[in-house]
């Protein structure tokens, strides 16, 4: 008996809720990175990067693995376009509406950029169109100097095309071989790296570039390689034994001094290299029964996009609140927890009352 394969596959609940928690730490850890390293509490909160990548192999992979029959290379291009595209254009327009707001030491460009360059960066970033360090208007020679989380997008994008060119043909076999050579690259640049850690990827520049690609390859050939290979058995309680083991991997402290960076280095290689998969195994084997824990898992599932393209803008204006008015830590929490809230409320703001009406306009007047 054959049975119709559905229009829309049911989301992985558990998995949806994960990225939400990831993109919250991701908040704060950069509301905490303003300060010194004492007073964070997310240590590796830029891991959360690789996460993403990670989940987004084993999503697109149940996505779209059994459509290729039927959905044409441009077709998928246009689905992710419409899913992925109209937030960075909020982006980069909040990052446009508060850039001068962040004018401080730490952002030396800012009082010298005329109006008009911004504009014209603001537009380019709506684009998701990456910026030469020369184009600079921050002083970080950031790709996207209005909204700096932005850079990710362009791996994601970078990822689908290959996905939908190359790496969706290729056999299981292959895919090992390529996320083994893969894996081996991240824990080289972790060990090697100057700072100690595999952060980076968010400049032109060819080093940057170089370890950009390095993040993005081996977590989305291993979430691809994941569903592909891995049987997934029923577990009980996987959301919390997963958003545990997240936030416990993301909050580990910092490990070896200056003469010992690459302890950290390699401890960051190894978290995407082996924590990661797991954690992603253990959210795609569970189920919720609960509604409370499925209302939270929607809930985080929503904002997590939409809250994670769009807090930079409100972090750069933190950075310079901090700089200019040297508050004490306590004296600053408020502030702090404001531009938390307001994140979040914002984002599930834009989500509701742009993107997903323009999603669906989009998806009516192209499908």
């Amino acid at each position: 008996m054959n049975v119709a394969t559905p229009a829309v596959k049911p989301h992985y609940v558990i998995l949806d809720g994960l990225r939400g928690l990831a993109a919250i730490i991701v908040v704060l850890f950069h509301i905490f990175g303003v300060y010194p390293d004492s007073y964070q509490i997310f240590h590796h909160g830029y891991l959360a990067v690789d996460f993403f990548f990670m989940l987004s192999g084993f999503v697109i992979g149940y996505a779209y693995d059994d459509r290729w029959g039927t959905l044409k290379t441009g077709n998928f291009f246009i689905r992710r376009l419409v899913r992925l595209q109209p937030m960075v254009v909020v982006g980069s327009l909040l990052g446009a509406l508060f850039f001068y707001s962040g004018e401080c030491s730490l952002f030396p460009l800012i009082a010298g950029t005329p109006v008009w360059k911004m504009l014209l960066i603001m537009v380019v970033g709506c684009t998701l169109l990456p910026i030469r360090p020369s184009m600079d208007i921050r002083g970080w020679s950031e790709m996207y100097p209005l909204n700096g989380s932005a850079w990710s997008l362009l791996f994601e994008y970078v990822a689908n095309v290959l996905y939908a060119l190359f790496i969706r043909k290729f056999s299981k076999t292959t895919l090992f071989i390529l996320a083994f050579v893969s894996a081996a690259a991240l824990v080289h640049h972790g060990v090697t790296a100057v700072n100690g850690t595999i952060s980076g990827g968010a400049s032109l520049t060819l080093s940057q570039v170089r370890i950009g690609l390095i993040r993005l390859l081996y977590p989305f050939l291993a979430g691809l390689l994941l569903y592909r290979v891995v049987r997934i058995r029923q577990i009980k309680y996987a959301f919390l034994w997963s958003g545990i083991l997240l936030i416990a991997a993301l909050a580990f402290p910092a490990i070896g001094n200056e003469n010992h960076l690459w302890m950290n280095g390699l401890y960051d290689a190894l978290t995407i290299i082996i924590v990661f998969p797991l954690i992603v195994y253990l959210g795609a084997a569970g189920t919720l029964q609960n509604k409370t824990g499925l209302k939270v898992c929607k809930f985080f599932a929503d904002i997590s996009y939409p809250v994670y393209i769009i807090h930079f803008p409100f972090i750069y204006a933190y950075m310079a609140f901090v700089v200019n008015n040297k508050p004490s830590f306590s004296a600053s929490l408020p502030v702090a927890a404001l531009l938390f809230i307001c994140s979040i409320v914002i984002a599930y703001a834009c989500l509701k009352l742009y993107d997903e009406p323009v999603r669906k306009w989009l998806n009516k007047k192209f499908n």
